[in-house]
């Protein structure tokens, strides 16, 4: 396990096997086995409180900043990444430039296992992210998408907003 770069709020959990490097992580974080959670020298990741990251899910920031909001549960295998492109072929790159951009998600969403967040995309807070998705553009609050390319399957009912909103 690496740990460099990291500024960690109270009662924070990573996984011995799990790697995280320029990041700032909230007050009970959870992030499970295998995971790489990472921003670069100037684009700290940030992951808000009471947050659960599932095992085997990557975060890249290196290139632009990624920041997740508090009470966000990320299933297993979800990749988030902030610049992609063949970056390893500057001859590619001609044809197809490296693609990076922030990434927001927002407060008490949901990533399905297996979803690809792409650079460039915020989610609104409530949001849910169905299993393997690719989402490469962003949605508003209550908004519940999947699909290849991710598409609105449906809003959150005002009942249901209202739930959620409710104080226990």
């Amino acid at each position: 396990m690496k740990f460099s770069n990291i500024i960690l709020g109270q009662d924070v959990d990573i996984d011995t096997s799990s790697n995280v490097n320029y990041i700032n992580i909230g007050d009970r974080v959870r992030i499970a086995k295998r995971c790489s959670v990472f921003g670069g020298p100037d684009n700290q990741l940030q992951i808000g409180d009471d947050v659960f990251v599932g095992m085997n899910s990557v975060m890249v920031g290196f290139w632009s900043k990624i920041t997740i909001g508090n009470n966000v549960s990320i299933a297993q295998n979800v990749n988030i990444m902030s610049a992609s492109g063949p970056n390893a072929s500057e001859r590619m790159q001609r044809i197809f430039p490296i693609d990076k951009g922030e990434i927001e998600i927002g407060e008490h969403s949901w990533i399905g296992a297996c979803a690809v967040i792409m650079p460039n995309v915020t989610l609104g807070k409530f949001c849910i992210v169905a299993a393997n998705s690719y989402v490469n553009k962003s949605f508003p609050d209550y908004s519940i998408i999947g699909g290849t390319p991710a598409k609105l399957i449906r809003r959150f009912t005002d009942e249901e907003i209202k739930t959620v909103l409710k104080e226990v």
